[in-house]
């Protein structure tokens, strides 16, 4: 799955696989990793990989996200190519022609359907069908399901036969503890502006269970500025509160069971263009 920023995508992906994987908020760039989802038929099997939006970086952190966009898609049997119809099709081409490179079948997703009239609709269809020969366009709302079946349908045509690589009820590869970070930074993203989303990075420091079951968690919340810690931990900590209340929910819907959450915030200047940080939270 690839695409600019703010496309759907993880939208999309959760949407395919019928549960969440994948944060999504309505801030670009949410996706920095590469995130693999698993949707299994009785005959088939399905391995999505939702990519960061490819974008002009302006940091070390930027650069990562889209070269790992690039480089996912030289490991795939199709190219889900998802497409935001009310934005500017100019960056557009600048990513098809990466695409066009790996030889491979491409579909073309016209994400929020909703937002458009069919008579845009098939503006848009005419416009792309003159940038390059799409084996399939199929326009969708991940936000509504509208489209998603014809989308399976279409991808089962393209995917080859191979062997079923991942057990029947394994819905994505990531650990349990990237995913209980993702769900925190999501929260973060969704009540903070301005620069503080891209500014935050979470950790996961303390993974405790006890055997009642109860699992005791403890996660560092990384920001670039003092300003930006001041605003995370809101007036008298209302703000760090609210965010690991609705976190503590999501996780305890990942997991299964009660969690006590404890969450921390520190300052750590210039962490997105700090090599070895980066390496350290799983960005390189």
């Amino acid at each position: 799955m690839i695409g600019r920023p703010n496309v759907g995508k993880s939208t999309l992906l959760n949407f395919l696989l019928g549960r969440k994987v994948a944060i999504a908020t309505e801030k670009p760039q949410t996706t920095r990793n590469r995130i693999q989802g698993i949707k299994t038929y009785d005959d088939a099997q399905i391995i999505f990989i939702d990519t960061p939006g490819i974008h002009e970086p302006v940091n070390m952190l930027g650069e990562s996200m889209v070269r790992t966009a690039r480089n996912s898609m030289k490991e795939i049997d199709v190219v889900l190519f998802v497409i935001d119809p009310v934005a500017s099709i100019k960056k557009d081409k600048v990513i098809l022609e990466s695409i066009k490179k790996t030889g491979r079948p491409v579909i073309l997703v016209i994400n929020k359907l909703d937002m458009i009239k069919k008579s845009e609709l098939l503006l848009i269809i005419n416009d792309y069908k003159g940038l390059f020969s799409f084996e399939e366009i199929i326009p969708v709302s991940a936000l509504q399901g509208n489209g998603i079946d014809i989308l399976l349908e279409n991808i089962r045509k393209y995917i080859p036969f191979g062997p079923k690589y991942y057990p029947d009820e394994l819905f994505t590869d990531q650990i349990e503890r990237f995913m209980v970070a993702e769900i925190i930074r999501e929260k973060i993203m969704e009540r903070t502006y301005e620069e503080i989303p891209y500014s935050s990075a979470v950790e996961i420091l303390d993974w405790n269970e006890r055997e009642d079951g109860l699992i005791l968690l403890h996660a560092n919340i990384y920001v670039e500025k003092e300003g930006q810690k001041g605003i995370i931990i809101g007036r008298k900590g209302k703000m760090l509160k609210m965010i690991g209340t609705v976190a503590r929910k999501d996780i305890e819907s990942l997991l299964d069971t009660k969690v006590f959450l404890e969450l921390s915030v520190k300052v750590r200047k210039g962490w997105r263009d700090n090599k070895i940080f980066l390496n350290e939270l799983g960005y390189l």
